[in-house]
């Protein structure tokens, strides 16, 4: 995955990221069918857990954390079905709160440095999982899983085995500053914008007086909606003390189970040079930042192409630490 190179007939990050989403075939074979539950959280609100369980009672788990509004039904998250499915692992995708389908009850929503709300849902997986589980996150998933790990040092190897971020925006203030900027604010802002505002809105009909409806109308970019909304829901002073605080990057180090880091260089909003180098990425930490990708793309083959590339390589990564334990060992960088 180091050397990963999309086909010739997909040039470019834009192209590798607005392709795969709408158009690669995720899934090699029929789509993935979960059976859903729905969880009670500690204070009273919900989540809905989609699971695809293995036939066998003791398989492995892989848990997959979404990006900023994606579901089970994202391409990303079908395609790690099906390699699951293919190890004879079982697997789940938990999501944030508002993201199933179904507005949750509690003022607060979800971000990306929800290392509460991480520690909780793995918990719950743990107890279920015959051995240690694995747990990959993508674009926003996996800095709040990586934030997580930094946090809690040694005990997440009490949990999992091993862990993988993909795409995600480990400095979350070079990542918010480039998606607001010229034809990425054009495309990849409005298109969040499109679904975070209704559901801000519905929130503040949930909750009267949670934030000023006509500033949320106002709202252009991300940087004004987490300054209205995500930062002040989730104790964090403005958009600027939410994404210094809950970048993943400065954690790194910290972490002490077996940790996985790929982002390509050619993403349109994670810029190469936020990208954490050896240096920061402390023993633990194994980087992979290939040229081409775009943002959790990675697309291969014939036109129209798929998504198997990328999943299969984190998989076989994650499914080599098994049966790690937490001892520092020496990096690798591709």
């Amino acid at each position: 995955m180091q050397s990963f190179h999309a086909p010739a007939w997909l040039p470019g990050g834009h192209l590798q990221t607005i392709w795969p989403a709408l158009a690669a075939r995720p899934v090699m074979g029929p789509p993935p069918r979960f059976t859903r539950e729905r969880w009670t959280t500690p204070d009273a609100d919900f989540i809905d857990v989609d699971l695809q369980p293995a036939a066998h009672p003791q398989a492995p788990w892989l848990v997959l954390f979404h990006g900023l509004e994606g579901s089970s039904a994202s391409s990303y998250a079908q395609a790690f079905a099906e390699v699951a499915a293919e190890r004879g692992w079982s697997y789940a995708v938990p999501h944030f709160r508002g993201c199933s389908g179904e507005m949750n009850l509690a003022p607060r929503a979800y971000h990306s440095g929800d290392v509460e709300e991480i520690g909780w849902i793995l918990g719950r997986l743990r107890e279920r999982a015959a051995q240690p589980l694995m747990a990959v996150g993508v674009s926003l998933g996996g800095n709040a899983l990586l934030r997580w790990a930094g946090e809690v040092g040694h005990a997440a190897g009490r949990v999992a085995s091993a862990l993988a971020a993909v795409c995600s925006p480990l400095d979350l203030a070079a990542s918010g500053h480039a998606i607001g900027q010229g034809f990425n604010r054009q495309v990849y802002t409005r298109m969040f914008l499109r679904s975070m505002k209704p559901k801000a809105l519905a929130k503040l009909r949930q909750h009267p007086g949670l934030f000023d409806r006509q500033r949320m109308l106002a709202a252009r970019d991300l940087y004004e909606f987490d300054n209205l909304f995500t930062a002040p829901l989730h104790g964090f002073r403005d958009t600027d003390d939410y994404w210094r605080r809950a970048s993943a990057k400065p954690h790194l180090p910290a972490i002490r189970i077996p940790t996985l880091a790929l982002n390509a260089r050619n993403d349109p909003f994670v810029p190469a040079h936020s990208l954490p180098q050896a240096r920061d990425a402390g023993a633990m930490v194994t980087l992979w930042q290939p040229g081409h990708g775009g943002h959790v793309g990675f697309p291969s083959g014939r036109f129209p192409g798929h998504l198997q590339t990328m999943p299969r390589a984190v998989a076989g990564w994650l499914g080599q630490h098994l049966a790690s334990v937490d001892t520092p060992k020496e990096p690798e960088h591709g």
